[in-house]
């Protein structure tokens, strides 16, 4: 095995940089990186190694492709919260209105089955420039918008540029990162994706008390100010087009199977989460919104702590962790009959949750390295896909039996434990035939 591939620790896959191909315009080679600090005294005077990569993961540099990460979740999860304010302006009904959501995720499921390989194949710096640009002035058309009809015209146009955000922005910091510290940085950017989701109702909710077109607004202004800082990542010529075949591969295909299972089992838990506070413990709606919210915030928080275990055990050891954990702490959910201390489960497994997605996001990130963009879109892709069968499973299960509705979308875990270490061993053996 060539040590200049991977270190000695099953399932913990580390690339060098010097192996990583270099786009034939790309004559940036001093990167800002960091480590698990997450703001240094200076952030703009980052360290540097022999080989030009410096030994942080948060800088000047590197936030604003975590700030992008925040972006997105924010921006889809913002209007759930403005319904009633959306009727009132509009003068819609609520299944009318909802087209504000749904137009969002149609076209953001679509595209993200195309949205890394197009990145990687036109440039990531040019594909994200734009990106930002067209959800800005798709939220500026929000914000002027008249009817409903143009109101959900910019979302579908939001959604559409958001199928580019997750994909191209941590293929780009896959490229910059020291390898031995990419878990970290996809822990830290999944903590941002975190916090956007949960603090997006809240946001929307607060500038609804004065007028909502201001959200959209100020997501217009942090779009356009994204836009001046893409990834690296110029086009390919043509002979260098990314390659679509190795997305077909076992280790991707396994990949897919966990990102589906993940999502529609232990990431789907909040919806079967908010039944039961509502339908079995009868608690209110703002006290459910706040225990939900307490799961989303562990998650944030914990994601950075996730990333550097995921740095030193690597993917196997971290996937049979966070798998069996989750599960652990899942499963007696239905069981239980007091608030606090179901608040105090669910934020546990929020945090747990939270290392799920990281070890799926890293995994993708490095599972072809000629096209990472186009894993990152597929995955996140099946990921969607989930998230969308979940409340088709569970939710006439539930009115069948709350706890075993628990107990069966937490087993879901262990088909994701399984693909995990499969696909990571394949990655593995793959390197080492390298």
């Amino acid at each position: 095995m060539s040590s200049s591939l991977t270190d000695n620790r099953p399932g913990n896959l580390v690339e060098r940089h010097d192996n990583l191909p270099r786009h034939p315009f790309d004559t940036e080679n001093m990167y800002s990186i960091c480590d698990d600090q997450v703001l240094s005294e200076n952030m703009s005077s980052s360290p540097t190694t022999d080989s030009g990569v410096s030994n942080r993961v948060l800088t000047l540099a590197t936030l604003p492709l975590y700030l992008g990460g925040f972006l997105g979740p924010f921006g889809t999860m913002m209007v759930i919260s403005i319904y009633p304010e959306l009727r009132e302006s509009f003068n819609a009904s609520t299944q009318a209105v909802n087209w504000a959501f749904s137009g969002y995720m149609i076209p953001f499921a679509l595209l993200l089955t195309v949205s890394g390989t197009i990145g990687e194949r036109f440039g990531r710096r040019r594909v994200i420039r734009a990106t930002f640009i067209t959800y800005a002035l798709a939220s500026v058309l929000c914000v002027v918008a008249p009817t409903l009809a143009v109101f959900v015209a910019g979302r579908l146009l939001q959604g559409a540029a958001n199928a580019f955000i997750t994909p191209l922005l941590i293929a780009g910091l896959s490229e910059v990162i020291d390898p031995s510290r990419l878990g970290r940085a996809v822990g830290v950017y999944t903590g941002f994706q975190a916090i956007g989701g949960a603090a997006a109702p809240f946001a929307g909710g607060v500038a609804a008390a004065f007028n909502w077109r201001i959200a959209f607004a100020v997501i217009a202004v942090v779009g356009l100010v994204l836009a001046t800082q893409p990834p690296q990542g110029e086009p390919r010529p043509a002979a260098a087009a990314p390659p679509i075949k190795p997305l077909l591969k076992p280790r991707m295909i396994l990949l897919w199977v966990a990102a589906l299972t993940a999502a529609a089992g232990p990431a789907g838990l909040p919806m079967i989460v908010g039944l039961y506070l509502r339908d079995e413990l009868f608690i209110s709606s703002t006290a459910t919104g706040f225990i939900l919210l307490f799961g989303g915030i562990s998650g944030a928080i914990a994601g950075p702590i996730f990333g550097q275990l995921l740095d030193n055990w690597g993917a196997r050891r971290s996937s049979f962790v966070a798998c069996l954990s989750s599960l652990a702490f899942s499963l007696p959910l239905g069981l239980i009959t007091g608030a606090w201390v179901f608040a105090v489960a669910w934020t546990i497994v929020g945090a747990l949750v939270g290392f799920i997605v990281v070890i799926l996001q890293n995994l993708a990130a490095i599972a072809v390295p000629d096209n990472r963009g186009g894993a990152l879109s597929s995955v996140l892709c099946f990921r969607f896909v989930g998230h969308g069968l979940g409340p088709l499973l569970w939710v006439p299960m539930f009115a069948w039996s709350p706890s075993w509705t628990f107990v069966i979308a937490s087993g879901l875990g262990l088909i994701t434990l399984t693909s995990f270490a499969l696909s990571a061993q394949l990655m593995q053996q793959q390197q080492d035939a390298e």
